[in-house]
């Protein structure tokens, strides 16, 4: 298998993870502590800010290399099995639904007008 087909296999494979680790999240079979740290690994896999931020090299990666995937490890060992194996389902039909370019397209577009709503009020407030 070729490089780039690796590294898109184990980006959908953490894409399913993620999606795994939010899913057993919200089940009540979860204990209480387990949902908490699911949450929270949950939360920083998608989030835009991350603990080492990117643009430093190397060390800018790191975190998103070694951390996320030991967060998913660890909340998928301390989770039942039964409930990983209906996350893993809910995940999976998740991960393989068609995306839609028109609805990329339309959620770009809202986007733009507010970034150009915003830059109108900015221009009309500095003008006052």
């Amino acid at each position: 298998m070729r490089i780039k087909q690796r590294l898109q296999q184990a980006a959908h494979n953490i894409k399913r993870d993620v999606l795994t680790v939010y899913f057993a999240a919200r089940d009540n079979r979860t204990p209480l502590l387990v949902r908490l740290l699911a949450l929270a690994v949950a939360a920083y896999a998608l989030s835009p800010i991350d603990l080492i931020p990117d643009f430093i090299p190397v060390l800018g990666y790191l975190d998103d290399l070694v951390l996320l995937p030991l967060g998913i490890f660890l909340v998928i060992k301390l989770t039942p099995a039964e409930v990983i194996e209906s996350s893993r389902a809910k995940a999976q039909q998740l991960v393989q639904r068609p995306s839609s370019p028109v609805a990329a397209a339309v959620i770009v577009l809202l986007w733009l007008l507010c970034a150009l709503g915003l830059l109108y009020w900015f221009v009309a407030a500095v003008g006052d």
